[in-house]
């Protein structure tokens, strides 16, 4: 299979395993020695479960040999977020508020991955709390494209550790855009699914009202392949939706021709730098391209609800660390504290503003899905940002202003929303746009996704580390 496993696709990798040549054992090996050997440059795993992993490899194996086929991800190592619980190791949130919180049982999503066969490498770093900021007393994950970038909030370990090769995907959690930033600034596919599609029982949360639960990879197709693992109905999380999910790995290979792809010129003109924009303009050419209509449309201006954000944001992280604040305060950093605090001063009136306009904005969102099937829109309005011009803001308000003008919004509507890498910076950067869909539009935004990297190769540039 040749020195570049850690890089093989999930699909190409699943049939080598079937085929035997070469075993869930082999492959989780060479990962773990590649994870041993960059880990301590690029810092994106804050526990790796060596063993454990070798030993859910050797079952796969096993299973393998016996006839059991537990489908896509079987024998494929995998990484999860260090907000979902693990009963093997303790789950921190990117803090040391939570103390060494090992729970009994896994998080579903975690016992969905094993159930389907993959090998669980670790748990990625987070920032604190799942906000803006890592944790200060140890080192934050490193872009692996140039450690002088930044990888994004808060998936940023999961990131991290798929565009090296340090797994082949990961679980992230988005709230606002921890999926689709980290995936944007490392040059990943990742899926923030519907609102309820993925279950979020046993996720320490951030705002139970807008966390989603989605899949980091390096190509659409392995994207859908985890998705394909963790969705559906959960009778432990009474939010996850009861529709059955679609076979999303099956739906790759339908056809794309005439559905209606909206883009706003106008909104890409005012609100996205140059290099952005014309980013998603060539995208829509290559949609085109493929026999996708492009309709223009008007994005509903997510501004009136942007502006008082903030207020409903710390009302949920309060509630979320209610049952630890008072005794672990001092234990708290200053971002993840001061949120906290903050939620004191917001009244319920500013709670029930931020809700109407919540409703507003998701009314509106629904009326243009009347005209079109997917909206095309960048991730970050700006070209990829240093560690230092993001340090620089500090300020959680003006990040979601300067930010999170065209993520937020879509964890409002609870909307799936799908980052492609569609090109780089003179820097060497990754760039990308987000196809965002009506709700439980997954499959479309995956088929689509995937025509589009099947005409392009930009999910195929990887970072210059080895």
């Amino acid at each position: 299979m040749g020195k570049d496993l850690h890089y093989r696709s999930i699909a190409d990798l699943g049939s080598a395993l079937r085929q035997g040549e070469v075993s869930s054992a082999e492959l989780t090996s060479h990962m773990l020695d590649r994870i041993a050997r960059l880990e301590p440059r690029l810092h994106a795993y804050i526990h790796v479960f060596s063993e454990p992993a070798l030993a859910q490899a050797r079952r796969a194996d096993d299973d393998m040999r016996r006839g059991i086929d537990r489908g896509p991800l079987h024998g494929i190592p995998v990484s999860v977020k260090d907000l979902l619980y693990t009963a093997s190791a303790p789950t921190t949130a990117g803090s040391r508020c939570l103390g060494e919180l090992t729970p009994r049982r896994d998080a579903t999503v975690v016992r969905r991955l094993d159930e389907a066969g993959a090998v669980l490498l670790g748990k990625t770093v987070t920032t604190e709390g799942a906000l803006s900021e890592h944790r200060p007393d140890r080192p934050a994950p490193v872009n692996p494209w140039n450690a002088e970038y930044w990888t994004g909030v808060s998936s940023s370990g999961a990131g991290v550790a798929t565009a090296a090769g340090l797994c082949h995907a990961a679980i992230g959690t988005d709230t606002g855009g921890s999926i689709r930033m980290p995936s944007s600034a490392c040059g990943l596919s990742g899926l923030k699914p519907s609102w309820g599609r993925v279950s979020r029982h046993g996720l320490f949360p951030l705002c139970e009202s807008r966390d989603h639960v989605g899949p980091m990879a390096r190509s659409v197709a392995d994207a859908a392949a985890m998705l394909k693992a963790i969705a559906g109905p959960d009778p432990a999380d009474p939010t996850s939706l009861a529709e059955k999910p679609d076979d999303y790995v099956a739906a790759l290979d339908g056809s794309v021709q005439g559905l209606r792809l909206g883009i706003d010129r106008e909104s890409l003109a005012k609100h996205a730098d140059p290099v952005i924009a014309a980013g998603v303009a060539t995208a829509a050419e290559s949609f085109a391209a493929l026999g996708v209509q492009i309709v223009p449309v008007t994005l509903p201006d997510p501004t009136p609800y942007l502006e008082i954000y903030f207020a409903s944001t710390v009302s949920e992280v309060a509630l979320a660390h209610a049952p630890h604040f008072a005794e672990h305060k001092d234990s708290y950093g200053p971002v993840l504290r001061r949120l906290v605090e903050a939620a004191a001063g917001v009244s319920g009136m500013d709670v029930a503003r931020v809700e109407h306009a919540r409703l507003r904005y998701a009314g509106n969102l629904a009326r243009l899905f009347r005209e079109i099937d997917v909206l095309l829109v960048p991730v970050l309005p700006g070209r990829p940002s240093t560690v230092a011009e993001m340090a620089a803001i500090n300020d959680p308000a003006k990040f979601i202003l300067t930010q999170g003008r065209f993520t937020l919004p879509f964890n409002a509507t609870g909307s799936p929303a799908l980052v492609i890498p569609c090109g780089t910076t003179a820097e060497g950067m990754p760039i990308a746009f987000q196809l965002v869909g009506c709700h439980l539009a997954e499959a479309t935004l995956l088929r689509l996704g995937h025509a589009y990297q099947r005409a392009t190769d930009w999910h195929e540039r990887r970072p210059p580390l080895d």
